[in-house]
């Protein structure tokens, strides 16, 4: 048997090939997929045929099982249990990307799971975990999500200009060929504590413990126009939101992974918080003095989870820098623009903001607290 080699982004029927290669690893086939970090054969579990020919790809020694791999983040719930904070956080940032998730998962879990799916529950679990991954390659991706079942997946050779190992082809039926990978090394391979008390590196891999930590933090971004009113109050009064539902004080946001930031579209570095806002504040508590402005910058934008502005123009302003973020970012108020108070007495300020603190919560209910 000779595998088929197919250049997927050279074909003009791209989603023939991809229903292929859907049809062929439910059927019980084997196809090689491109994933961000390397190739690997791709293989239903619940195929004893297909669980056979992977294990012949796979080091003889290996016992581990397999690891499955999803389309969608969604699908993990198809395989653990409750999950901590710490879990879903790392399954929110991090996937889909180049880190597979270890999970414990009660033995109850465990057995109904195997049942379900018709396979051992050795096939799935060692010693009481499972690994899981979400590639981000859109190929990976495309195929996974046309499967009904679960699929597992074993590293393989990657092909060279249509080509590949004459090894490999004997074995699969497939190679969907995407040309080089974009990582070219392992995954990072992460075990979430059962606790929930955070995770620990079990391979080293694309990403590092320092660029794990970087990415698993939630950025909170307000943007105005000079970062002395309206935006740096927002965010004094969203640390405070913040730290009020996670029953923290504000200063230990950041050790819960949330960090919430102002800076304004046409702001000079280094200004303070105009008298009526640290007044305004200080009126509900709120301490202002420390502020100082920062100018909007594409790096603090790709940095932003969430961006929120005080009005249409500075949303404009925000994706005319970084056009992909125009997904992250809203209007602060849904209804329409939030008059900028600079010049006015203390009283406007102190009406600006009563009229933040509804709206701050309302919208970081909706994008933050409780994604």
């Amino acid at each position: 048997m000779t595998a088929t080699v197919v250049s997927i982004f050279d074909v003009g029927d791209y989603d023939q090939h991809v229903a292929r290669a859907a049809e062929l690893i439910a059927g019980g086939g084997v196809a090689v997929l491109p994933t961000e970090t390397v190739y690997g054969a791709a293989g239903r579990l619940d195929r004893p045929q297909a669980v056979a020919r992977l294990q012949a790809l796979r080091d003889a020694a290996s016992t581990r099982p397999f690891t499955i791999h999803l389309a969608h983040r969604d699908e993990a719930a198809r395989y653990i249990g409750d999950v901590s904070d710490i879990g879903r956080r790392l399954m929110r940032k991090l996937w889909p990307g180049p880190v597979g998730l270890m999970f414990d998962v009660p033995a109850a879990r465990r057995a109904e799971v195997a049942r379900r799916l018709g396979v051992a529950e050795s096939d799935l679990y060692d010693n009481g975990s499972i690994t899981l991954r979400c590639p981000d390659h859109i190929v990976a991706t495309d195929v996974l999500g046309r499967v009904d079942g679960p699929v597992v997946v074993t590293a393989t050779s990657q092909p060279n200009q249509g080509k590949v190992d004459a090894d490999l082809e004997a074995k699969v039926d497939l190679v969907l060929d995407a040309g080089p990978t974009r990582y070219n090394k392992p995954s990072t391979l992460l075990k979430v504590k059962a606790d929930g008390s955070g995770y620990d590196v079990v391979r080293a891999g694309v990403y590092d413990e320092r660029i794990i930590e970087r990415l698993l933090r939630t950025t909170v971004l307000f943007v105005c126009s000079g970062n002395t009113c309206r935006s740096p109050m927002s965010e004094a009064i969203a640390r405070k939101v913040l730290a009020d539902e996670l029953k923290v004080p504000p200063d230990d946001l950041e050790k819960k992974g949330i960090s919430v930031v102002s800076a304004g579209s046409f702001a000079l570095p280094g200004a303070r918080a105009t008298p009526a806002a640290v007044e305004a504040l200080k009126g509900i508590g709120l301490d202002l003095t420390r502020h100082r402005s920062r100018p909007l910058t594409v790096e603090l934008i790709h940095s932003a989870d969430v961006i929120f502005t005080m009005a249409r123009a500075h949303a404009a302003q925000v994706t005319a820098l970084v056009p992909s973020a125009a997904e992250r970012t809203a209007t602060l108020d849904p209804g329409g623009d939030i008059d900028d108070p600079i010049g006015s007495d203390v009283a406007v300020y102190q009406e600006l903001a009563g009229q933040l603190r509804p709206l701050i919560e309302r919208r970081l209910k909706e994008k933050v607290i409780t994604a």
